[in-house]
Order: structure tokens, then sequence, then C-alpha cells
């Protein structure tokens, strides 16, 4: 993951799940009941607080129960608690900004009337809130859009008319008339005969004003998306939310607009015993994200529910660029990997475990038969992702040496997360992508024809009582541990996205207290840890000395568990769509731009605005 990338993702801490929208509307009444309390006088404190629902709850209501039904009339997507939501935030902004002004108008010689402009005010900036989110959610023309996103401002000014006394100046209808569109000897004295029907007509031309603001604010930013990536702007941010919010698959549905096939290697490496497969290694080479279960993001799990034996889907060598644009792209990888396992060519013999320090780059390799594997680190120095061509570049030097299959695993296991300007992502002509090709070749050169003995292995697994909100995905922790010759190396997974900085040389070092010659711990890189937080990575919320003691009772279990096993290995390909070369990085620089230069613009746009209301209500 880049800055870029990081910064884009880091926006999912200001998302939350909407609560349920009887939850909603409960808290929009009771912030109602206490507005009342503080606003009207009437002799008795219930019934200010009935006034309040009433006159500021009942707009919310509405809102929260009609827009939906209306707005999926109109070919939207706004659930209940979206609008409910949406009902009360808005509710808010009124009650605020009717408290500003009234704190203004004691302060200054304004007096009550500016209250009541600012309500006008407030009523036609909810409705320009409410267009922008319909907007987005629902992706209606905008005047199909206006009409689920004025019923909150509608019903307040219809309970306004009413309850006012607007009725009163003009001649129109008669007895049944007035009883039914003039009662404001039912209202509180406050807003007894304080709008006029000209008032209402001044909060129209406001709604309009304001209505044609925010969509020509939404027009600028998002005429960069359409330019560039021939999408809107607008669909990411339904995406985004209604996943983070209400966990949807809208965001998947943005990303199959900007996707682009690619074709992938899919390895696997299956040991089994008499009884059957003992376990598999499986590695596809594509990115596990975006976040949480969009996309590839739970990769690995699905690669364990499919496999007989215990399951191993170590990191590939492969960048946010090779991101499966929806879930769905996962069922080609799993069948490619069962055409791969179907044809393998087992053996009962495997080398001894070799390592090799090249540069920054530590590789640690073991072959069986004429296939090999090999994990790769930058620790203790600090990596992320490395580059599906640098990966492929590695695999094919080692392939040169004369290895058939290479599964190259990026161990993925240290990293400072997203501080400073290097990142650590290992890109083409970069220093240590050289170093992990030349150190690929040394392995290889070493292995291909060296001595093969009986091979024995021994797995242990614990799904472990962490979570992913402590970096830790459902696949838990898994130890591999494998013998020939009187060598015993441990192939460590942790379901978790990277590690910090010092925890993988730690727990190394344990498992070689253990009784191991040689180990590598890695990660998955399972992005269902991400979805709150764009960095949580295994130590920074669980306790280090804990999964080290962890650590050491599953590499005994492992050691305990050796048996003699035949292994194999066998490459198959695969056509998905991936978010494609550069599209990543291109998203992320437009969302964070709309983010940073749109709450500029927003800021500016706001401040004209009201420049232009108050000039409104002067002229007026």
């Amino acid at each position: 993951m880049t800055e870029t990338q990081g910064d884009l993702a880091s926006l999912s801490r200001y998302i939350f799940r909407a609560p349920n929208w009887y939850v909603s509307v409960a808290f929009a009444l009771l912030v109602a009941a206490i507005t009342g309390i503080g606003a009207f006088e009437t002799p008795s404190v219930l019934e200010d607080a009935w006034q309040g629902v009433f006159f500021v709850g009942v707009p919310t209501v509405v809102a929260a129960l009609v827009t939906t039904p209306v707005d999926r009339w109109l070919g939207g997507q706004l659930t209940y608690n979206r609008s409910s939501l949406l009902a009360l935030v808005c509710e808010l902004v009124v009650v605020a900004i009717l408290v500003i002004a009234g704190v203004v108008a004691v302060l200054t010689p304004l007096a009550q009337q500016f209250v009541f402009d600012a309500l006008t005010a407030a009523l036609a900036l909810v409705f320009a809130v409410r267009l922008v989110v319909v907007l987005a959610v629902s992706r209606n023309s905008p005047l199909l859009a206006a009409v689920p996103a004025g019923i909150q401002t509608a019903t307040a000014a219809v309970l306004l008319f009413v309850y006012s006394g607007a009725m009163n100046y003009l001649e129109l209808g008669g007895p049944l008339v007035g009883a039914f569109l003039s009662r404001p000897e039912r209202a509180p004295t406050k807003i007894q005969y304080i709008f006029t029907p000209g008032d209402f007509l001044l909060l129209l031309g406001m709604t309009v004003l304001y209505g044609l603001v925010a969509y020509g604010f939404l027009a600028v930013i998002d005429r960069p998306w359409k330019r560039s990536l021939d999408v809107s702007v607008l669909d990411f941010v339904r995406g985004f939310i209604g996943h983070i919010a209400e966990g949807t698959r809208e965001l998947e549905d943005f990303f199959e607009q900007l996707g682009e096939d690619a074709v992938v290697p899919v390895t696997v490496l299956s040991a089994r015993t008499e009884d059957g497969e003992k376990a598999r290694f499986v590695l596809p080479m594509i990115h596990p994200g975006p976040m949480g279960e969009i996309g590839g993001g739970n990769l690995p799990q699905r690669i364990a529910e499919s496999a007989e034996g215990l399951a191993f889907p170590p990191h590939a060598t492969a960048g946010h660029d090779f991101n499966l644009v929806t879930e769905r792209e996962v069922r080609p990888l799993l069948d490619a990997a069962d055409r791969a396992h179907d044809r393998i060519a087992y053996t009962d013999t495997a080398t001894r475990s070799a390592r090799v320090q090249s540069g920054e780059a530590s590789l640690l390799g073991q072959a069986f038969g004429d296939d090999l594997v090999l994990a790769s680190t930058f620790a203790p120095g600090f990596a992320d992702d490395v580059a599906y061509a640098v990966g492929l570049t590695a695999s094919t030097e080692a392939r040169v040496a004369g290895v058939d299959d290479v599964l190259l695993a990026d161990a993925h296991n240290s990293n400072d997360g997203l501080d400073g300007d290097d990142l650590g992502h290992v890109v083409p002509g970069s220093q240590r992508s050289f170093d992990l090709i030349r150190g690929a070749g040394e392995v290889a050169e070493r292995l291909v024809d060296a001595d093969q003995h009986a091979l024995r292995m021994g797995v242990a697994w614990d799904e472990t009582n962490w979570t992913p909100a402590e970096g830790i995905g459902p696949l838990g922790v898994r130890v591999a541990v494998l013998e020939t010759d009187g060598q015993r190396t441990g192939y460590v997974l942790v379901d978790g996205n990277n590690m910090n900085p010092g925890v993988r040389d730690r727990l190394v070092d344990a498992l070689e207290t253990e009784g191991l010659d040689d180990a590598e711990v890695m990660t998955t890189d399972t992005h269902i840890v991400n979805t709150v937080q764009s960095v949580n990575q295994v130590g920074g919320a669980l306790d280090v000395s804990e999964l080290e003691t962890l650590l050491r009772d599953l590499t005994a279990e492992a050691i305990d568990d050796l048996e003699p096993v035949e292994a194999g290995m066998a490459s198959e390909h695969a056509t998905v769509t991936v978010f494609g070369n550069d599209r990543t990085e291109t998203l992320a620089s437009h969302a964070n731009a709309a983010v940073s230069m749109g709450g500029a613009l927003a800021l500016v746009v706001a401040f004209a605005t009201m420049a232009l209301s108050a000039l409104v209500f002067f002229l007026a």
C-alpha cells in the first residue's frame, strides 16, 4: 500500500455503522423534546416537550419513514437506516443553527427576526444536504432526487404555514379550509403570525438556490473522475458508505467499472499421508484487498475453506493494482487451484532448507523434487507489497537455474505503517527488486542439485481468541514443520496484515529455541482486519508476548505431529478482473484530492452562499 492509498483507506475512520432506523427516530424525538423545553415557554414542561416533538420532531419522523419508499418508487436505493440517520443529522443541523442564531439575537440588536431568517436558511440547507446524499446513494437525476430530498423541508414548511397563521394573510377558502390550514391558536406564541406567504416564497427561492449550489459543487468535484476514470465520484461515495455502514456490495459494483482482465498464476504445494491431504499451500498471485470482504479481502479464508488439508495461503508478490474487483472473482482462482492440485506429481523427498541474504532481501527456500518453495522478507527493514512484475521476474530467475514450479511467498512481516515518504513498496527498478531477483536465483542454484532426503511434516493450528480489531483474522495462527536429514524448518502463517517492526525477528528467535533450525513467520495480508483501520498490523493491538507463547506451543505440537509425507507442486493460470495497472493509485489520488480540495471548495461555496443569503434577506 502506498502513502496515497493509505490516505484513502484512512478515511474509513470517519465512517460508522448506520444505527437501526428506530434508534435514529427515537434519538430525534428526544432531541426534539429537549429543544422544545429550551425554546418554548408554556406553563408545563411536558407541554414544552410536546411542542418540541411536534414542531421539530415530526418533520424528522416523516422524512425518516417516507423518504425511503418515495426514493425507491423513483428507482433509488435508500434504506430506512440511512434515511432515518440522514433525517436525524438534518434535525441536528437545524437545532444547531437556531441555537447559534438565538445566541446572536440576544447579544446583538438583530432581535428575534434574525432567528426566523436563520430558520429559513436552515430549512433550505437541509434540502441541499439531503439532495447531495440522495444523489450519492440513489444516483437518480437531480430533478427526481429533489423529490425525496425535499420531504423534510416541505414537512416543516407545511407545519409552519398551518400553525403560524400564514393562511390568515390570504383571502382564500372558507371555514373548512381555515380549520385545516390555519391553526395559530394551537401553536406556541413564539411562532404565531411570524411567517407571511411572502416568507414561504422566500423559503422556496432559498431552497432552489441552495439546491443549485449543492448540485454545482458535486459537478465540479465529479468532473476529474469522469475525465480520467470514466466513473462518478458519487458511485464511489455510495459504495464506500454502503460497505462500511451496512455491509453492502455496492462498492464492488463501482470497482467493476474500473477493472481490467489479468492472467495470474496459481501455485499449489500439497503434502499428503496415506490417510489423505495433510497440508496445502495455495498461492494465487493476487493481492487480498482492498478492504474487508470486498473484492479479494477475504481471499485467505476462501482458500482455507476450499482445501482438504490444513490450508496455508501466504501473501503473494502482488500489490493493490491486483486487487480483485468483486468477490465473484475468487471462484476462478479456487478452480485453478483445484486443477493444479489434481495434476500434482508427488515425491517423498525434499532438500534441506537454505537461506540466502541478498542485499536487504532474505529468502528461505526448500526444494521438493524439481519444484521450489521460497519465502522472502526484508526484515528487519520495512517493506510492504512486492510488485507483481518483480515477483514474476524473481520466479523466472529461479526457473532459469533449473527448477520447475516456484511458489514465491512474500512473508509480508515487517513494516512501519504509513509513516514517512518511503513505505517500502518493492517496485521494478528499485535496488530491493534486484536484491529479491538475485536472491531467488541464488537459492535455486544452491538447491537444484542438492541431495534430497526423506520428508516428514507436522502441522498445528489455533483459531485464537483474537479478533480482526486486534489484527488477527479467522484463520488464526498456523504452523508447519518440515524435517529432512535431521533438519527442521518451520513455516508459520499468521492471518494478519503485516507486522510491526521487530515482531518477526522476535518470533523467529523464539521458534529457533524450540528445536527449529530455521523458520519464517509470514502473514496472509488479509484485509478483513482493515475494515475500519487502514493500519492494523500484527503486534499493534495484541500482546506480542502472548503470540510468542502461542507459537512456542504450536511449534511443539507440530513437532509431535511429525510423520512421513509425500509432497508435490503444480501451477495453473486463471483469468480474473483486477483493478489494473495504476488504477488504484489514480483512484486514491482522486479521492484524496476530492477530500482535501473539496473541503476547501465547500467552505468557499458555503461562505459565498451565506453572503448571498444575507443579501437576499436584507433586500427582502
